[in-house]
């Protein structure tokens, strides 16, 4: 079977790099490259945590850094909800990855123009590098099969009543992939919060019994403590949507929509808005709901990829 090329671009934190496990356990996908953006933490937190989860999971792929803050605004972070270096909860092993001399853009421009398949961009922070990648080579639109993206939220927000973090965090980002003609499949608020881990999921992951197991159920007690706090009963894991939305597609309910970013509002900056009905403008998907247990037993069969020992 041939594998999809994908680059991963992220701000590690936990979810992202759960997602990139799940990525890297794959026998469906091949890494092309890792690109990193500020979001959960500053740049330079979220790119150290890149490379140490590229490091722990065997990603033999080139890991750039990319921007720094969002393209017009003043950037904003999740401040320490993933903890102070946005990993917290269990210690890694350093990394011996020598992060790349491209910027990020850069390296996606290469891997695109040296591919000769189309490659799918898997997006789990702001769409900064997204966006400035399609500013600076559009020509590559054609090259590029789909960004499947976490973030959003139909009529719905986490960080602020209409708008969740991801695409608050860079609307105009936002906005110029949604709209470039490059296919979106979104996997925003209205999937990734039934995505639920519960304590007794996180005991059958820490009873695998290897070091993957124990590092991953560690961050899970971490980022369940951090819901709980919240009130919440189970913890969402919202980044591993967008990478199971490409590879097992059948655990998920998505529909058809043509999407847009509310770039201007003064109560609704950074909310996407979907029309279901207008066929002649369809531009993406959205990942409307899924198969709650069909996700636990992937994030488990995953965790039990790496099982040789230590890393």
């Amino acid at each position: 079977m041939d594998r999809i090329p994908v680059i991963l671009d992220g701000d590690p934190g936990h979810d992202d790099a759960i997602a990139w496990m799940i990525a890297a356990a794959s026998p469906m996908l091949n890494i092309k490259a890792v690109t990193t953006v500020a979001g959960n933490k500053d740049i330079e937190n979220v790119t150290r945590n890149a490379l140490n989860v590229c490091s722990l999971f065997g990603i033999d792929a080139p890991v750039a850094k990319g921007a720094h803050g969002p393209l017009v605004v003043e950037g904003i972070t999740a401040g320490d909800f993933h903890g102070v270096t946005g990993l917290d909860g269990a210690d890694l092993p350093p990394s011996s990855k020598i992060l790349s001399k491209d910027s990020a853009v850069e390296l996606m421009v290469k891997v695109i123009e040296e591919s000769d398949e189309q490659i799918v961009i898997i997006g789990t922070g702001a769409e900064t590098n997204l966006a400035a990648l399609l500013l600076y080579r559009p020509d590559l639109k054609g090259k590029i099969k789909a960004c499947y993206l976490m973030g959003g939220g139909i009529g719905t927000g986490n960080w602020t009543p209409a708008a969740e973090f991801n695409i608050l965090v860079d609307p105009e980002a936002a906005s110029i992939v949604f709209e470039s003609g490059v296919p979106v499949v979104m996997s925003g608020l209205d999937v990734t919060e039934k995505a639920l881990i519960y304590p007794e999921d996180v005991d059958r992951i820490r009873a695998i019994g290897t070091q993957v197991s124990n590092i991953v159920s560690n961050w899970l007690d971490f980022f369940g403590a951090t819901h709980a706090a919240l009130g919440y009963k189970g913890w969402p894991l919202h980044d591993p949507c967008a990478v199971l939305s490409l590879i097992k597609p059948e655990i998920f309910t998505i529909e058809d929509a043509y999407l847009q970013v509310d770039k201007n509002g003064i109560h609704t900056r950074g909310e996407v808005l979907a029309d279901y009905e207008d066929r002649d403008r369809l531009n993406g998907k959205v990942v409307l709901n899924l198969d709650r247990q069909a996700f636990v037993e992937e994030l488990i069969k995953a965790v039990e990829h790496f099982t040789d020992g230590e890393v």
